[in-house]
C-alpha cells in the first residue's frame, strides 16, 4: 500500500479521532472539525463522486474561498484516484472557462452564486457533468440540470456508501506513487496558464523532507501547531501549508472568514506557524505604521523608542544568522514586556514560532523589521513545478537577501552560461497537462527543472535570486538590471503598494508607482489633505513629494545605472479582473506597458531625465 495524503488522514482519524483537524468561523463562532469527522466526510464525498461516474484519472475542479468543503472535495477526489483542479475565486468568467475546458473537469465545486454564474456563462463545456454549490442563496430558482447542492451530494454519497461499502477504501489502497493528485495552474504572466501535474510521490517527498529529513522549524511541526488558511488553496504554497502539512504533521487549520478579515482572524487565532507572500508582510508592516502614527503623542514617542531598538536588534540578528546573543536577548526581553508583546498581539503574531515568506522576492528591510520585534523570519524558495520545495533559510542559519540553503535530498545548481537556477529532486512535477512541448522546454531528460529564475551563491551555501530571466532589463547602454530588487526596495516603504520598473532598451530606468491607499490616506488625513478617490489622492502634489522621498532614498542605495530617473503615479489600483495582475497578484508587465503606454512614454519624451 502506498502512503499518501489520504492514508495519513485516515490514520489520524483512527489514532486521534477526537483531535481537532480544522476550525471554521460561522456566525461569529469558531466550530471544530475532528479527524474522525474529516475522514468520514471524505469517504461520503468520495462515494458521491463514484456515484457521479468519476473514474481514476478524471479531473474534479474546485472554485471557492478557503473552507472545509475545499479540503473534503480535494482529498475525496484523491482518495478515488481522481485529480483535483483548483481555480481562483477571483478568476473571471473567461479564465474559468479556459481552465475547466483545458483540464476537462467532469465535476466542479462552485462555492456560491457568483462562482456558479461564471460556469453557466462559460459556454460549451461538454465534459462538465455536475456543478456542486456549497451556498444555496440565490440559486433556488436556477434550473440547470447539472446543479447539485452540497447537502444533496453528501446524501448521494451516503446512499452509495451503504450500497457499496469499502469502494472508496479499495481505491485508496490501490493508489500508485505516480498517480496525479492535482493540476496546479501557473499564473500565466506571459501566456495562458499551464497545468502542472503533481503526484502522490511529489507530495510524499515534500512531507518527508520538511517534516523529517530537514524540518523547517524546531521542534518539527505537530498537532499543537496552528495555522491560518487564507491564501488561495489553488496556489501550490497554500495547498502545501494547509492540506499537506495538516495531513502530514497534524497541524490544526483555521480558515479565515475572507481575505478582508485576515487581520482580525490573525488576532483571534494567533497561529504558531505563519506563511505569507511579500504583499501580506508589506501590508502588515504598513498596518503597524498606520496604528502607531495615529496614536497619541506620548505613545508615538514610546513606539519610536522601541522601534529604534528593534532596528538594532534586527540588524544584529541578521548578522548572526537569526540567533540571539546574550545582549540582544536581554534587550528583547525588556522590550517584550514593555512594547513588543502588545504590538505582536495586535498583529496576530504573538505566538508565531516560525514565520516564512515566499512565492516572490521580498525586501530584506521588511524581514528585518519583523525579526527586530521578535518574529522569527525565514525566506524560502520553491515553485509550482517543484511542489514549492527547493531551498529555505533554516533556524539559526538565516542570511537576509537570500532564499537559504537546499533542503536535504534536493539538488540545486546554477547554469554557468545563463545564470539560471535548476533544481532536481523527487518532488519535481510530472510535466504540464496536455503540453509535452512546454514540458520538454522546462524539464530535461535527466530530471533537471529549469526554473526560469536567475541566481547566485552567497558564501557557497545560500542561494540569492536575482530576478526572473524574462524580466531582466537590458538598457540601451547594454547594462543588465534586475528590476525586482529595485521594486522590492520601493515597496518596503509602507506608502508604496506597487512599483513597476521600466527601462528595457532605454537610456535610463523609470517606474510606475502605485500608493498604498490605507497608509497614504491616513498620512494625508493627519495633514488635513482632502481627497475623494484613489486617483485624486495619488495626484496630490504632497503625495508625489512623499513618493519622491522614497525614490530618492532607494536611489541612494544603488549605483547610477540602477537608479530611477523618473516616475509616474498609477491612476488606479492594479486589478486581476482588469488583466493587470495574475491571480497570485503578480504584475503582468506586458499588460502594464500596454495599458499605461502614454504614461511610460511621457517619461522618455525627449529623453529628459529627472522630470517627474
Amino acid at each position: 500500500m502506498t502512503r499518501s495524503l489520504v492514508t495519513r488522514i485516515r490514520d489520524r482519524a483512527a489514532t486521534t479521532p477526537h483531535g481537532v483537524a480544522m476550525r471554521e468561523k460561522r456566525l461569529g463562532v469558531w466550530h471544530e472539525i475532528t479527524w474522525a469527522t474529516y475522514w468520514d466526510t471524505v469517504v461520503d464525498v468520495g462515494h458521491a463522486l463514484l456515484s457521479l461516474g468519476v473514474q481514476p484519472g478524471d479531473r474534479v475542479a474546485v472554485q471557492s474561498e478557503n473552507r472545509p468543503e475545499w479540503l473534503f472535495m480535494d482529498i475525496a477526489a484523491v482518495a478515488i484516484r481522481a485529480t483535483t483542479v483548483g481555480l481562483y475565486p477571483t478568476n473571471p468568467t473567461a479564465e474559468t472557462s479556459y481552465l475547466l475546458s483545458h483540464s476537462g473537469a467532469c465535476v466542479h465545486l462552485a462555492e456560491d452564486q457568483e462562482q456558479v454564474d461564471k460556469v453557466l456563462e462559460a459556454g460549451d463545456l461538454p465534459e462538465l457533468r455536475t456543478i456542486v454549490h456549497v451556498e444555496t442563496r440565490g440559486l433556488r430558482t436556477y434550473d440547470d440540470p447539472r446543479l447539485m447542492s452540497w447537502e444533496a451530494l453528501l446524501e448521494r454519497g451516503r446512499e452509495h456508501r451503504a450500497a457499496h461499502p469499502g469502494a472508496v477504501e479499495a481505491l485508496v489502497d490501490a493508489a500508485e506513487p505516480d498517480d496525479v493528485i492535482t493540476l496546479v495552474y501557473t499564473s500565466g504572466t506571459t501566456g495562458p496558464p499551464k497545468g502542472a501535474m503533481l503526484t502522490v510521490r511529489n507530495a510524499e517527498f515534500v512531507l518527508e523532507t520538511v517534516l523529517e529529513r530537514s524540518p523547517f522549524a524546531r521542534p518539527a511541526p505537530g498537532p499543537r501547531d496552528m495555522t491560518l488558511s487564507y491564501l488561495p488553496l489553488c496556489h501550490v504554497a497554500e495547498r502545501v501549508l494547509t492540506t499537506w502539512y495538516n495531513a502530514g504533521a497534524g497541524t490544526q487549520v483555521n480558515f479565515a472568514e475572507s481575505i478582508e478579515t485576515v487581520p482580525q482572524n490573525l488576532r483571534e487565532v494567533q497561529p504558531t506557524l505563519f506563511f505569507a507572500v511579500p504583499r501580506i508582510w508589506e501590508k502588515l508592516l504598513a498596518t503597524a505604521r498606520i496604528k502607531l502614527d495615529s496614536a497619541t503623542w506620548a505613545k508615538r514617542r514610546w513606539a519610536a523608542f522601541w522601534l529604534r531598538r528593534a532596528d538594532g536588534l534586527g540588524e544584529k540578528l541578521a548578522a548572526n544568522g537569526g540567533r540571539h546573543t546574550a545582549a540582544t536577548r536581554l534587550v528583547y526581553a525588556v522590550g517584550w514586556l514593555l512594547f513588543y508583546r502588545a504590538l505582536r498581539d495586535r498583529l496576530g503574531l504573538r505566538r508565531v514560532r516560525h514565520a516564512s515568506s515566499g512565492a516572490a522576492p521580498i525586501a530584506p528591510e521588511v524581514l528585518q523589521f519583523f525579526m527586530g520585534i521578535g518574529v522569527p523570519m525565514h525566506e524560502l524558495y520553491g515553485m509550482t513545478e517543484n511542489a514549492a520545495v527547493a531551498t529555505a533559510n533554516r533556524p539559526g542559519r538565516v542570511r537576509l537577501g537570500t532564499v537559504g540553503e537546499a533542503h536535504d535530498g534536493i539538488e540545486v545548481r546554477i547554469d554557468e552560461e545563463t545564470g539560471e537556477i535548476l533544481t532536481r529532486h523527487p518532488a519535481v512535477f510530472a510535466g504540464y497537462w496536455q503540453d509535452p512541448e512546454a514540458t520538454a522546454r522546462t524539464l530535461s531528460e535527466d530530471g533537471w527543472l529549469h526554473t526560469g529564475d536567475v541566481g547566485e551563491w552567497v558564501d557557497g551555501t545560500h542561494l540569492r535570486i536575482t530576478d526572473r530571466m524574462k524580466d531582466i532589463i537590458i538598457t540601451a547602454g547594454g547594462k543588465n538590471v534586475a528590476p525586482s530588487e529595485i521594486e522590492n526596495a520601493l515597496k518596503a516603504s509602507p506608502y508604496i503598494k506597487e512599483a513597476v520598473v521600466i527601462g528595457d532598451g532605454r537610456k535610463y530606468l523609470t517606474a510606475l508607482i502605485g500608493i498604498e491607499l490605507d497608509t497614504v490616506g491616513a498620512w494625508a488625513q493627519q495633514r488635513r489633505i482632502a481627497f475623494t478617490t484613489y486617483r485624486d489622492l495619488s495626484e496630490k502634489e504632497e503625495v508625489r513629494d512623499l513618493v519622491q522621498q522614497v525614490v530618492d532614498d532607494v536611489n541612494s542605495r544603488h549605483n547610477p545605472v540602477e537608479q530611477i530617473k523618473s516616475f509616474r503615479m498609477l491612476p488606479k489600483e492594479l486589478d486581476h479582473e482588469d488583466g493587470e495582475l495574475t491571480a497570485t497578484q503578480k504584475v503582468k508587465r506586458s499588460a502594464i506597458d500596454a495599458m499605461f503606454h502614454d504614461l511610460v512614454e511621457s517619461m522618455y519624451r525627449g529623453q529628459e531625465a529627472g522630470a517627474r
